[in-house]
């Protein structure tokens, strides 16, 4: 059954930047005690994600932050190399963290995922935005097909915050 409002993250860990390189985060370490948007896609650089969800979210994030908001963070089942990377492409660095979930572990534990196999993707994370306040899931706006970044679009969340 897919996480809903109310249910706490499950504990996964994820990889991160860090000055020392790539790290691992538990879910605990990135949002215990803080307030978090965090949005989920199907892939870095694919089309919807790349031209339509994550600009939304470099537009919006000084207004998203002023909502009270510690981080905002996406994440993809993509390694970090590919996602350290597109967050640098798409002039989210500073703006948005990126949560490289590689084998999927995360976006499975939550029952977001698809499977894109049909494509050439594998299993894939559906597309998706939180807020998550202490690792609790207060707002969850998930899409209905992969290629819609509408219910899930920033200027969405935003309203909701």
């Amino acid at each position: 059954m897919p996480i809903k409002v109310g249910d706490r993250l499950p504990q996964a860990k994820l990889r991160v930047a860090s000055p020392e390189g790539p790290a691992w985060k538990t879910t605990d370490e990135l949002f215990k005690g803080k307030k978090v948007v965090l949005f989920g896609v199907p892939g870095a650089f694919t089309g919807t994600c790349h031209k339509a969800h994550m600009p939304g979210f470099v537009r919006n994030a000084a207004a998203i932050k002023a909502k009270g908001v510690d981080t905002i963070a996406v994440t993809a089942v993509n390694d970090h190399f590919v996602m350290e990377a597109w967050v640098k492409a798409s002039d989210a660095e500073g703006k948005i963290m990126y949560l490289a979930d590689g084998n999927g572990e995360f976006a499975k534990a939550i029952d977001l995922t698809f499977d894109g196999s049909g494509n050439g993707l594998g299993t894939r994370s559906r597309r998706y935005a939180m807020l998550v306040e202490d690792g609790t899931v207060k707002v969850l706006n998930i899409e209905d097909a992969p290629g819609k970044a509408e219910i899930s679009s920033a200027e969405n969340l935003l309203k909701q915050l």
